[in-house]
């Protein structure tokens, strides 16, 4: 278990680091819609990498939305998908505030950026629901090697295409709050992102549930398939 929540605590770190990072690089110069599109493939990349490389000992969930759904599901038992939520809050905050510490930033200041309105929070609900269908819809199918590259590519493009610049994750939500720079949300949004996701992620999982017949292997874990069919039982399970 500690392992699990180590691998939870730094690949949600690293994540946020990446958007956060990527967000103050890229906000240094040239037009919005290039700098949106530097920003989406940048946290996509980094995304795909930390899923290939926490994967086989966690999941690589990096979202409470994800953990929660997977609970739902029967994948994690309740008590372990709530430390998982909490590791990767803790995790959130602490890759915002490395990331605005290597850039010279404040460690920790309240966003001022303002994301919020029907609009931008119909943006989460369709982020959320895409993120939870492409990953469980990817894992039920079968294509357990196809999540990591799958998942990063739905992300880089969401951030491209939604009108909330697909958060999709109550802990990246949160942690976002808290660096004052491009890539921040002002706590003032938090709560409408975080509706806008749990209405997207509970619509998903019932058209998951219908949709995608269960594998016999989804129960616990999802990612990276070993090459051991006894480790790819235990941990390649959603």
């Amino acid at each position: 278990m500690g392992r699990r929540l180590l691998a939870e605590f730094l690949g949600t770190a690293f994540l946020l680091v990446a958007v956060v990072g990527s967000g103050i690089v890229t906000a240094s110069d040239g037009p919005a819609s290039t700098q949106l599109f530097q920003h989406a493939v940048v946290v996509g990349a980094a995304l795909t990498a930390l899923i290939v490389t926490f994967g086989p000992v966690s999941g690589a969930h990096f979202n409470p939305v994800v953990t929660l759904v997977d609970a739902w599901f029967g994948g994690l038992e309740a008590r372990l998908a709530a430390r998982y939520v909490v590791v990767q809050l803790l995790g959130a905050v602490a890759g915002v505030v490395l990331a605005n510490a290597m850039f010279g930033e404040p460690l920790v200041a309240l966003s001022g950026t303002a994301r919020s309105g029907a609009a931008v929070v119909l943006g989460e609900v369709v982020a959320t629901f895409g993120l939870v269908l492409v990953i469980f819809g990817t894992v039920r199918s079968g294509n357990l090697r196809a999540v990591p590259a799958t998942v990063g590519a739905y992300i880089a493009a969401a951030i491209f295409f939604t009108s909330s610049a697909s958060f999709a994750n109550p802990a990246v939500t949160v942690a976002r709050s808290l660096t004052d720079t491009y890539t921040g949300i002002a706590p003032g949004g938090i709560a409408g992102f975080i509706a806008g996701q749990a209405v997207g992620a509970v619509a998903a999982a019932l058209v998951v549930a219908w949709l995608f017949a269960p594998q016999p292997a989804d129960a616990a874990n999802v990612v990276v398939p070993h090459d051991d069919p006894n480790e790819l039982d235990r941990s390649a399970r959603v």
